[in-house]
């Protein structure tokens, strides 16, 4: 098979362009139509007024969490930590629809202030990067539960830390399971 003749399934093609295919229906059918150019046109996505189409993020954000870290040599972060993240988040009951990640070495803003102004999340978990270091207006210490302009803070070491070392986890998980509201 030629690169030229690669055939993707419908489900295959949504999820590569989530934000560029719209399956238009017919009637009100249920069943699967084969994917062809009468079942599916491509639209450009519309440009909000807010520049956050321009902020590079991972997952779909739909809880309002926003998890923050910094690594300038990886679009989001590196596999190792990015699984030990994706374990983090199960225990916590979450997926990633549920949080954005947001590398902030790789943003056109990496303070408190054009990160609020982009996604005012209900909660913000700082991974490695302190609050000062986010130009925050408080200063408070690692593991503390720190509530500012209506959202709950969380600032920990970095990712590759807390997996190494058994008591940063246990004090990592004490913070998420007051925050989530956890057994």
């Amino acid at each position: 098979m030629s690169l030229n003749n690669i055939q993707l399934s419908p489900s295959h093609l949504t999820e590569l362009y989530r934000n560029s295919l719209v399956q238009t229906t017919e009637g009100s059918e249920t069943k699967e139509k084969p994917f062809n150019q009468t079942t599916t046109q491509i639209v450009k996505p519309k440009r909000v007024d807010s520049p956050i189409n321009e902020w590079k993020y991972l997952g779909e954000n739909k809880k309002d969490i926003l998890l923050v870290v910094r690594y300038a040599n990886a679009p989001h972060l590196p596999g190792e930590q990015m699984n030990f993240l994706v374990s983090i988040l199960g225990a916590c009951k979450l997926s990633l629809a549920d949080v954005a990640i947001l590398n902030i070495a790789n943003t056109p803003g990496d303070t408190y202030d054009s990160v609020w102004q982009q996604f005012k999340s209900r909660i913000i978990v700082l991974f490695g990067t302190s609050p000062t270091e986010f130009a925050m207006p408080v200063n408070f210490p690692e593991f503390q539960v720190q509530a500012l302009n209506n959202c709950t803070f969380l600032h920990t070491p970095l990712l590759e830390e807390l997996e190494r070392d058994k008591i940063l986890k246990s004090k990592l998980w004490v913070c998420l399971r007051r925050i989530f509201n956890l057994p």
